[in-house]
């Protein structure tokens, strides 16, 4: 069997292009915290299932598994400085980022793309990160364009017909 380096095996997955997405809840104290997610999707139209894979490894990963509501919101474009100071942040976490309280307690960013307001539904251990599938009860969108990243640049996602390369950030 081949052993596969694990810092290569991230470096080619970075090739891929992907939504650029936050996750937010609220610590036992009411902090509100967050992280930066790239594996994001809907899982199920019939039960309004969506699913976000945090790491192990993330400051406020024990959080997650005791809170009952989740939102997810997708960044638009512009937000590239909300993404680096969340993504650099091992504090307070939205402490110093414009966001408002949305359904059940959970922060949102003002001026998210999308955003989507979910009750935990299911969790899977899987290696050193989590599957969380939410069930929806609340969203929002409005038009726009939205963030993507890949290949350690940000971009515009739409309605763009080639991506235009807005900063680069190596995660």
């Amino acid at each position: 069997m081949t052993t596969i380096d694990p810092s290569e095996f991230r470096r080619a997955f970075g090739t891929s292009i992907t939504r650029v997405t936050v996750m937010t809840e609220r610590a036992p104290n009411g902090t509100p915290v967050g992280f930066t997610a790239k594996a994001f999707s809907f899982v199920s139209l019939d039960l309004v299932l969506l699913r976000v894979c945090p790491g192990k490894f993330q400051s406020f990963y024990d959080i997650s598994p005791s809170a009952k509501h989740f939102a997810v919101r997708m960044l638009a474009e512009g937000q590239e400085d909300f993404f680096n100071a969340l993504a650099s942040d091992k504090g307070g976490r939205l402490s110093c980022i414009a966001n408002d309280i949305a359904m059940n307690g959970v922060s949102l960013i003002w001026g998210a793309l999308a955003w989507f307001s979910c009750t935990f539904w299911h969790a899977v251990s899987i290696g050193d990160h989590c599957v969380f599938l939410g069930r929806g009860v609340a969203f929002d969108h409005m038009g726009g364009a939205g963030l993507g990243y890949g290949g350690g640049r940000f971009f515009r996602l739409w309605p763009a017909r080639t991506p235009h390369i807005l900063s680069e950030r190596t995660l």
